[in-house]
């Protein structure tokens, strides 16, 4: 189960535990029960009833409650004509009514001793906590997508190296070999001018 559809789920719980409150059943508790001992559902509604007309009120009500609000339904309802103990099965969670000497004889809470015991006003303060946090994270991840990307840190980049062609060296050895090959010319001697005669 996602995270996501047990806070679903405890709501519904919720919901159903403030009929129990309502209709006035004694001593409502609500097992939060081990996953590994339980198997099917995470949550035991259980609340006591003085007679039978209280019983069925309760389990109506509950029924009612929960299709108006969310639209769920129960998967299956038991004991609802006796009214001596009626279940019902929202698979994720278990609505338990009893009347109060059923609730002694049968002691679900007893059977199910590795399951987390809870009041309604602790189940409500811990569900508060959790749909605060949520929220929270919720805001947060909202204001960072609403930061104007100038704002947001950018990732840094490795530092690129900018390769250059290396700059041309002048050779003076090829001069000085070129100069070798080119011989310079000889002069040749010149020949004296000719004296001229004076007549």
């Amino acid at each position: 189960m996602t995270t996501e559809s047990r806070q679903q789920t405890r709501i519904y719980v919720q919901a159903a535990a403030a009929v129990c409150e309502d209709k006035k059943g004694a001593d409502t508790r609500i097992l939060e029960l081990d996953p590994i001992d339980s198997g099917l559902s995470d949550f035991f509604l259980v609340t006591s009833a003085a007679n039978d007309r209280q019983a069925i009120a309760i389990a109506d009500e509950i029924e009612d409650r929960l299709k108006k609000r969310f639209g769920v339904f129960p998967n299956s309802i038991e004991g609802r004509r006796q009214g001596q103990w009626i279940l019902l099965d929202y698979v994720d969670f278990v609505v338990h009514v009893f009347l109060a000497d059923r609730r002694a004889f049968y002691d679900i809470e007893r059977l199910r001793n590795s399951a987390r015991p809870l009041t309604p006003a602790e189940f409500d303060a811990e569900l508060k906590t959790e749909l605060a946090a949520k929220t929270l994270a919720a805001r947060s991840k909202a204001a960072e997508k609403a930061k104007p990307v100038a704002a947001r840190p950018r990732p840094k980049k490795p530092a690129r190296k900018v390769l250059r062609p290396a700059a041309r060296k002048s050779r003076p050895a090829e001069k000085k070999t070129a100069a070798r090959k080119s011989p310079a010319k000889k002069s040749s001697p010149r020949k004296p001018a000719a004296k001229k005669k004076n007549r």
